[in-house]
C-alpha cells in the first residue's frame, strides 16, 4: 500500500463551495447535495496511473529476487553438505533436510503474503482507476457543479447552521458554506429548505412560497400578489404621492378614485357614493363640509387670514356651497370665459345669477351612497365686482379651504381694481394664497376646527388620526399645486411664488397692478 500513501501525499484536499445562480436580492438560487468524493484533475490522473504501473513493477523485480535467492541458497546447503565426514552424513543429511523443509515452509508463507498483498493492492488500484474514469460531475443550469468531497475523514467540516461538525452522509454545500440537510432553514418559516431551488434575501435564504409572501409586492386595490408582465418582470402603478401600489389593469377595469385624494377604492372598502357620480374615500369623509352652513366658521378664517396679509375685503361677499350641475350651470353663465381646471371646485362670480345651494348635510344611507340633499334656489344680485363665491361640496376641510382662499384672491383683485390680467399671473398668484393660507394651517396643527364634546379617549384616538390625515393631505394639496404642469395654474404659480419669496408680496403685487406682470 506504499504507492497509495505516495499518491495522496501529494494530493490537495480541499472544501468546495457550493455555487447558485441569481442575485442576492430577490432572485432564485440553486443548490445541490453534494456527495463524498473530491474533484480530482486530470494531472493527478496522470499520477496515479504512473504510481499503480511503477507500484506493479516493483512488485515484479521483488518477486524474481526471491526466487533467485532461494535457488541460490538451497546450492550452496547441498555443497556444504558433500564436504562433510561420511561418518555424520546421515545426522548433516537429516539436520539439512529438515532445515530446508522448515525455510520452504516460511518462503511458502512469505510469497502467499506477497502475492496476496499484491492482488489487493492491484484490486484497489483497479477499482479507483474506473472510479476516476467513470466520474462525471452532476449539471446545474448547464454547467458542471464540483461537489463538496471527502476520501479522507471529514470531521473538520462545520455545519454553519448548528456549528457543529459534519460527518459521513449526505449534506448541502451553498452560500458559500456547508450544512446539515435539516440544518439549511427558510429565515421566514424555519422549517428546512429542502426544494432544489431557494430564493435570497441579503443573506438569508428562503422558501420561494416564502420569499414571495414576504417580498413580492401586492396590490392595494384587490390584494393579490401583483402578476409579472410578458418580460417576466413585476410591473404595478404608484401613486406619486401615497405610494398607492396597484396593478395595471385597474387603471381601465373601471375601479373608483377619491375625489379629493385620488386614492384607488380597495376591494375590501366602499367609498361614499355623491349624487353626482364622485366617490369620496372614508379619511376624507370625516373632515368633509356638505352645507353652506356648516362652511361658514371656514370662511370666517379665511376671511382673518386675508386680514392678517394687510388684504382685507371690505364687501360682503356671498359664500355657497353647490352641487356639481349648480357649478357648472353658474359658470357657463359668466360672460367671461376665466381658465379653470379641468374639474371645476371653486367659482368667483361677477354676474347676477339665480344659483341653487346645499342648505342641509345631506346623510350618508344603505350602500354608502348620499341621500336627503336638500336645496334651494339663492339669487344673486350684483352690489359690487363680485356677486357669489361657490365652492363644491362634499370636499375635506383643508382643501375647500385652499379652494376658497384661492376664490377670494380673485375677489380682491377684482375689487381693488385689478383688471386685464393674463391667466398666468392672476391664477398664479391666486394659487400663491392657497398655497400660503394650506401652510399656515399645517404649521398650526390642522383640525383646529373640528367640535367634538366627548372627552373619552377612543374620540379622543379618533381625533388624532383625523388630524394626522389631515396634516398628511395639505402636503398633498400642497403637492399638487407645486407639481401642476398646465401654464396657468402650474407655472403661474411657480412664476408668482418665486417673486414672493424674492420681493415679499406687497411688492409683487404691486407690480402685477402696475405692468400686469410678475417681478
Amino acid at each position: 500500500m506504499g504507492w497509495l500513501s505516495k499518491i495522496f501525499k501529494g494530493s490537495n484536499h480541499r472544501i468546495s463551495e457550493g455555487q447558485y445562480n441569481g442575485s442576492r436580492h430577490g432572485k432564485d438560487a440553486v443548490w445541490t447535495n453534494s456527495t463524498s468524493l473530491d474533484e480530482i484533475s486530470d494531472t493527478e490522473k496522470e499520477d496515479i496511473d504512473h504510481a499503480i504501473a511503477l507500484s506493479l513493477s516493483e512488485e515484479e523485480q521483488k518477486k524474481a529476487k526471491t526466487t533467485d535467492n532461494e535457488h541460490s541458497s538451497e546450492e550452496d546447503e547441498d555443497e556444504e553438505n558433500a564436504a562433510t565426514s561420511h561418518d555424520t552424513e546421515p545426522i548433516k543429511a537429516t539436520q539439512g533436510k529438515g532445515f530446508h523443509l522448515e525455510e520452504d515452509e516460511h518462503l511458502a508463507r512469505v510469497l502467499n503474503d506477497n502475492n496476496s498483498q499484491w492482488e489487493e493492492d492491484e484490486q484497489l488500484a483497479r477499482a479507483l482507476q474506473e472510479s476516476l474514469n467513470n466520474y462525471s460531475p452532476p449539471r446545474e443550469n448547464g454547467q458542471v457543479f464540483q461537489p463538496g468531497t471527502s476520501l479522507f475523514s471529514p470531521g473538520f467540516r462545520i455545519c454553519a447552521g448548528c456549528q457543529t461538525e459534519i460527518g459521513h452522509g449526505r449534506f448541502l454545500s451553498c452560500m458559500g458554506s456547508v450544512w446539515h440537510p435539516e440544518c439549511f432553514r427558510c429565515h421566514a418559516c424555519n422549517h428546512p429548505i429542502s426544494d432544489y431551488e431557494f430564493s435570497m434575501s441579503g443573506n438569508y435564504p428562503y422558501h420561494k412560497s416564502c420569499y414571495k409572501e414576504n417580498y413580492h409586492p401586492k396590490c392595494d386595490v384587490c390584494k393579490q400578489f401583483i402578476p409579472t408582465n410578458v418580460a417576466g418582470l413585476i410591473e404595478y402603478r404608484a401613486h406619486p404621492f401615497w405610494l398607492q401600489k396597484y396593478c395595471p389593469s385597474h387603471e381601465h377595469d373601471g375601479t373608483p378614485r377619491c375625489c379629493s385624494c385620488e386614492r384607488m377604492e380597495p376591494r375590501d372598502t366602499q367609498y361614499v357614493s355623491l349624487n353626482d357620480g364622485r366617490k369620496l374615500c372614508l379619511e376624507c369623509l370625516d373632515s368633509s363640509i356638505m352645507d353652506t352652513n356648516e362652511c361658514q366658521p371656514l370662511y370666517l378664517d379665511i376671511q382673518e387670514f386675508y386680514e392678517g396679509l394687510n388684504m382685507k375685503i371690505e364687501q360682503q361677499v356671498p359664500l355657497l356651497l353647490v352641487e356639481r350641475q349648480a357649478l357648472n350651470e353658474a359658470m357657463e353663465g359668466e360672460k367671461i370665459d376665466h381658465h379653470h381646471l379641468p374639474e371645476t371646485r371653486g367659482l368667483c362670480l361677477s354676474e347676477e345669477q339665480t344659483v341653487s345651494t346645499i342648505l342641509k348635510r345631506p346623510r350618508i344611507g344603505a350602500g354608502n351612497r348620499v341621500m336627503d340633499m336638500i336645496t334651494e334656489p339663492y339669487r344673486l344680485t350684483r352690489r359690487c365686482e363680485v356677486t357669489a363665491i361657490l365652492i363644491l361640496y362634499g370636499l375635506p376641510r383643508l382643501l375647500t379651504g385652499s379652494i376658497l382662499a384661492h376664490e377670494m384672491m380673485h375677489a380682491w383683485l377684482r375689487l381693488k381694481g385689478y383688471r386685464t390680467l393674463s391667466q398666468e399671473v392672476e391664477e398664479g398668484i391666486c394659487q400663491v394664497l392657497a398655497h400660503m393660507w394650506l401652510d399656515s394651517e399645517i404649521m398650526a396643527g390642522s383640525g383646529s376646527n373640528i367640535a367634538s364634546s366627548s372627552s373619552s379617549s377612543s374620540v379622543s384616538s379618533k381625533k388624532a388620526a383625523r388630524s394626522q390625515f389631515e396634516k398628511k393631505f395639505g402636503e398633498f394639496f400642497k403637492h399638487q399645486i407645486e407639481s401642476d404642469t398646465s401654464s396657468a395654474y402650474g407655472d403661474g404659480f411657480r412664476a408668482g411664488n418665486e417673486a414672493v419669496l424674492k420681493y415679499g408680496l406687497r411688492s409683487t403685487l404691486d407690480h402685477i397692478k402696475l405692468t400686469g406682470s410678475f417681478p
